[in-house]
């Protein structure tokens, strides 16, 4: 972060100390357009590549290859991010998909998901869900 030079009004209040919370980004509606606030406010910020798939289309001089990665952060606290991109190598188009992934950051509401359970920490996501099940 120290050669982290800002050039959103967003990034500059994060620099310079203004806001600390992820709350305190979101309340601001500014947009997240730097990967680096996001990265200035979770330091302990986890990253997975979920898919990477080689896509190919054929030309005249022969075939083209493109990789698409789809990736996810989060902390394991209520904030989660997924982002995709495309590229013609594998690095930097990883790199470019978290870093998406880091700007498409939300907060997800949680709760005590059990009525059984009582202990009134957020531990679960507290949405009904239906579903069938059967045989095949």
């Amino acid at each position: 972060m120290n050669g982290w030079n800002p050039k959103t009004r967003l990034g500059k209040m994060v620099k310079r100390g203004e806001i600390t919370t992820m709350e305190d980004a979101l309340a601001t509606r500014y947009p997240i357009r730097e990967p680096e606030i996001v990265d200035a406010l979770f330091p302990d910020l986890e990253d997975e590549v979920l898919d990477v798939n080689m896509v190919q289309r054929m030309t005249d001089s022969g075939r083209r290859v493109k990789f698409t990665v789809t990736s996810v952060v989060g902390n394991k606290s209520g904030y989660v991010g997924v982002g995709t991109s495309k590229g013609k190598e594998v690095g930097p188009t990883i790199r470019k998909s978290i870093d998406n992934a880091k700007l498409n950051l939300i907060k997800i509401r949680r709760g005590c998901g059990s009525w059984e359970c009582g202990c009134d920490t957020p531990h679960t996501i507290p949405f009904e869900v239906t579903g069938k099940s059967g045989y095949v």
